[in-house]
């Protein structure tokens, strides 16, 4: 299922080969990776360093593995935990954006961050990101429980030192072990409700980590000449599109019935199933068009889709837990 070509073996520095090339030198990847040159920072730009949009997935995950779990929990903690969440997806983050400067800095799609334009400070950033870290941490320990709070400590480091500084620059399936730290959230939230982990905690677990792969490979696709300008070796940069694209129609396809285990396990009825196949079904088929279309206007479309999939998915897992289904 994961088999890729060979990995693109690249050396672990903080300035690719390939993007001190493209910037002229060691001297501007210095310059673009080291201190901003810029006035002093707004707040706005140490928001943007939290990743408000990817942090709105992971709160609404989070939040749903919270709500699904069974037994009660009182609001006030509950709104604890899903901020604990949240700010630790920030922190992650801030890190990660600080730790990627230098090929921040290369790409298109990431030069008008904060770190690379120049308006924050690299210590600042770091010291944001790991007081955030801590902060969040603590306070799911202290609030809510210990269980919750180890795991969100696990999808940090996890998401720091596993994918950002292990995996991102080193092999090509960085996203598909990486994704692991962005399917924690409903574990978490789960964890937070009932202090434990349990089967159906680690089926929602699994929903996100195979998803993961094609939402961001769709991503990846369009994105392409950025990351190889750049030299992370994401899939479509090793392997080439049509590879990518048979990879992502796999894990599409093993989606579905993997979607099915809250179903399965009781978490959610038969209304959740049926719109997991419905929804399931419809990935398979963007997956599939995107193979046939050799300009990858398809890719965006199944990215944008495949947001919503996830979206959908817990929605109507949520709604046949209020319902009491």
């Amino acid at each position: 299922m994961n088999a890729v070509p060979p990995t693109l073996s690249l050396p672990h520095a903080r300035a690719t080969p390939q993007a001190s090339s493209r910037l002229g030198g060691g001297d501007r990847i210095g310059m673009a990776a080291g201190v901003g040159v810029g006035g002093e920072a707004a707040v706005g730009d140490f928001v943007q360093l939290l990743k408000p949009r990817v942090m709105s997935l992971v709160v609404f995950s989070g939040f749903a593995g919270l709500y699904l779990a069974p037994g009660t929990m009182h609001p006030f903690l509950a709104l604890v935990a899903v901020l604990s969440i949240a700010v630790a997806a920030g922190a992650s983050g801030a890190i990660n954006m600080w730790y990627d400067r230098d090929i921040d800095a290369v790409m298109t799609r990431t030069r008008g961050r904060p770190l690379p334009a120049g308006r924050v400070d690299p210590a600042e950033a770091l010291g944001f990101g790991v007081t955030l870290a801590l902060f969040a941490v603590m306070v799911m320990a202290l609030a809510v429980n210990y269980v919750a709070a180890t795991l969100l400590s696990l999808a940090i480091g996890f998401y720091v030192f596993v994918y950002t500084i292990w995996l991102k620059r080193r092999t090509p399936q960085n996203i598909v072990i990486g994704g692991a730290a962005g399917a924690f959230p409903p574990m978490i939230g789960w964890a937070a409700a009932t202090g434990e982990v349990s089967l159906a905690s680690l089926a929602l677990f699994a929903l996100i980590f195979m998803w993961t792969p094609p939402h961001f490979w769709a991503l990846a696709l369009v994105k392409n000449q950025d990351y190889a300008r750049a030299g992370v070796p994401m899939l479509p940069v090793v392997a080439g599109d049509r590879a990518t694209k048979r990879q992502m129609l796999v894990y599409t396809v093993l989606l579905l019935p993997i979607s099915l285990g809250p179903w399965l396990l009781g978490v959610a009825g038969l209304r959740y199933a049926a719109v997991a196949t419905a929804m399931g079904l419809a990935f398979i088929a963007i997956a599939a068009r995107l193979i046939a279309d050799r300009v990858n206007r398809t890719a965006m479309a199944m990215f944008g889709f495949s947001i919503l999939y996830l979206f959908v998915l817990f929605a109507a897992m949520m709604a046949d837990r209020a319902a009491g289904v």
